[in-house]
């Protein structure tokens, strides 16, 4: 396979300087057995934030043993202080294979990723429509149970449950732009229409998720209201749409 990277004038201009040598480390290292490198998430276009937001990669190869992990180890670590996120590892075989178990996850890759070098394997990426409703409850029943849980050692500290919305929101994000996908919806770039148009999909007062997720954005605490009173909204609208995507 020829070693030359592709796309490297399609990223924002600080991506670049983080990544340029980084990659040309890679390929020295691995040689033949690194088939693809994938660039996903914000550090792709507008959304990033330099100093701030993470560089996220997905590399495959043709085989992954412990001597491939270690030959990465100083890189990975040198990438660290740059933002660069260590690499997700995976085989030709094992992508092909996991699309059942991680389909939000791929999806959300699928919809904002850029390739750096060799094959896409997102271009012919199938998912099964119930792999993907099974997932999407998941989430939000395993998050449901661990809010409950970490309210109890958090709710006497207002700036504690503060973070814990904040949180908890921004890690359910994915799962609500899959749930507009299943359903058939355009899925929205801005996550302020993500949240709009889940309430008017699935029935349910998204008022309380847009407030937690502007004052994410201003760094602030929840509005004026107190946040014990935001997370007792927030989990019941949380229960609610866990039961819609049971009986879809």
């Amino acid at each position: 396979m020829d070693k030359k990277l592709i796309n490297t004038e399609k990223l924002p201009l600080a991506v670049k300087k983080s990544l340029s040598s980084y990659l040309e480390k890679l390929l020295e290292i691995h040689g033949d057995n690194l088939l693809t490198i994938i660039l996903y998430g914000s550090a792709t276009g507008k959304d990033f934030i330099p100093g701030s937001s993470d560089i996220n990669l997905l590399l495959e190869f043709q085989r992954i043993d412990l001597p491939v992990l270690k030959k990465s180890l100083k890189l990975v670590a040198q990438g660290r202080r740059r933002k660069i996120v260590a690499p997700l590892f995976f085989t030709k075989e094992y992508m092909e294979s996991s699309s059942d178990v991680f389909p939000i996850e791929f999806l959300e890759i699928t919809r904002n990723h850029l390739l750096l070098y060799g094959e896409d394997p997102f271009v012919n990426l199938k998912i099964n429509q119930e792999n993907l409703r099974l997932e999407c409850e998941e989430q939000l029943r395993s998050k449901l149970i661990r809010l409950r849980q970490t309210y109890l050692e958090v709710g006497l500290q207002k700036k504690g449950l503060d973070r814990l919305l904040k949180n908890s929101l921004t890690s359910l994000i994915p799962v609500f732009r899959n749930m507009l996908y299943f359903k058939g919806k355009v899925v929205p770039h801005k996550k302020e229409q993500v949240l709009n148009d889940l309430g008017e999909e699935f029935a349910i007062d998204s008022k309380t998720f847009l407030a937690i997720w502007q004052d994410k954005k201003d760094n602030n605490l929840i509005g004026q209201e107190d946040a014990e009173i935001v997370f007792g909204r927030y989990i019941d609208e949380l229960f609610k749409l866990t039961e819609s995507v049971d009986k879809l």
